[in-house]
């Protein structure tokens, strides 16, 4: 069974929570409060140097670190990851947007604004950038999804998960989805889901590290 390294408000955290559930697979996690430091202990950093979440035990002593790494390892073999290769690197592409364009700027929005305290007073010089930024990917989504259901293979993959994580908390990061249709309809269908769960879900299996 995994052990899964995870902030309960993290997005990047959330992706590889709700792949599990969907998947139905068993794990037990670990919570781990980036925010008092608890990924930068000596004990963690054996586990990755990097010092983030979420980290995926995978075997005994054996890690994997970056959630979208983890969510291609955890989906293998199932309608979650595509096996054709086109849509396989579609999938990809979607995921590698994520990780430029959404999470650099929407993601990180939601983290000082909605996470740190007197996180908009210390970060007031990066909001500008943040927000036409992170429109900019909004709109680039909204585009795609006014003729698609979903992102690759007209079905739901990990390609939606891991752009869901960040889009759905977008609004506490002080972006307006309103203007976002396709958006807005595109989170429905996967909040529709079966075995859907929300971010301040948790499994019944919870450890102390």
């Amino acid at each position: 069974m995994y052990t899964l390294y995870s902030m309960q408000r993290s997005g990047n955290s959330y992706k590889v929570r709700l792949a599990l559930a969907v998947l139905k697979a068993p794990y037990t996690l670990v919570e781990v409060d980036i925010l008092q430091g608890e990924s930068r202990t000596p004990e963690f950093l054996a586990k990755n140097p990097n010092g983030r979440v979420p980290l995926l035990e995978v075997a005994p002593d054996r890690y994997l670190a970056e959630s979208n790494a983890i969510l291609w390892y955890v989906a293998r073999g199932t309608e979650l990851a595509p096996e054709d290769p086109i849509a396989r690197a579609e999938a990809l592409q979607w995921m590698f947007f994520e990780q430029n364009s959404l999470e650099p700027n929407i993601g990180t929005a939601y983290f000082w604004l909605s996470l740190v305290k007197g996180g908009r007073d210390l970060q007031e010089h990066s909001l500008d950038d943040w927000m036409e930024n992170g429109s900019r990917a909004l709109r680039v989504m909204d585009t795609h999804l006014s003729k698609h259901d979903f992102f690759v293979t007209g079905r739901f993959t990990i390609a939606d998960i891991a752009l869901y994580a960040y889009t759905h908390v977008a609004q506490l990061g002080d972006f307006d989805l309103t203007p976002y249709t396709a958006v807005r309809q595109w989170l429905s269908r996967v909040e529709s889901q079966p075995d859907y769960v929300a971010m301040d879900w948790q499994p019944q299996t919870i450890a102390a590290e």
